[in-house]
């Protein structure tokens, strides 16, 4: 695809978000900023060439058990949805199903409340060594899920997977998740 038109689709993405909160309406101003001004958005080089870049997370839903899933990702450190960067000339959700089947085995379904749009935006530091730390552009996607489903983690990515009730995590310390997690929760109703 030509990347002219692949950065509008993206732009187009980010202008039909509808953030619920001040913080979101923010990170929505800082992100049409961004893209106004570069071409350069998708990460080129480990760890942070360019900074900020894209990245596409994907939150795995079963409505029916009130879960969500979450991965503890070596790397980061976090419980974390499953995502990554979005490659150059890949479309945010390319991205959402090429990690959805590289992480978990399993192929994106839309949840049928979001459907295959992002949900959520932010925009994020990275919490890492100063040489490391960077800025993530992160559209949060929302896919359908069951707490039985048969899902293959990726074992260099995550220590562990895990369904967690909304409950569940806003009982946990919130520095053991992504610091946009119950943000995201509050924006889905759960």
């Amino acid at each position: 695809m030509d990347p002219a038109a692949l950065k509008t689709q993206i732009t187009d993405l980010v202008e039909a978000l509808t953030p619920h909160d001040d913080l979101g309406r923010a990170h929505q101003a800082t992100t049409r900023e961004w893209l106004a001004g570069t071409d350069d958005i998708y990460r080129r080089a480990k760890p942070r060439t360019p900074s900020p870049h894209l990245v596409a997370y994907v939150l795995l839903i079963d409505r029916q058990a009130d879960s969500v899933l979450l991965c503890d990702h070596r790397l980061a450190g976090l419980w974390l949805p499953v995502g990554g960067h979005v490659e150059p000339a890949e479309h945010p959700y390319d991205t959402v199903r090429r990690e959805t089947t590289e992480e978990l085995g399993i192929t994106a379904t839309p949840d049928p409340v979001t459907g295959a749009a992002p949900f959520f935006l932010t925009v994020t530091q990275t919490r890492d060594t100063p040489e490391r730390r960077h800025t993530d552009v992160s559209l949060w996607f929302a896919l359908t899920g069951r707490v039985d489903q048969h899902l293959t983690p990726d074992p260099g990515e995550f220590a562990e997977i895990r369904w967690w009730k909304p409950s569940q995590i806003r009982a946990e310390d919130p520095a053991t998740f992504d610091p946009h997690l119950g943000r995201a929760l509050e924006s889905l109703a759960l």
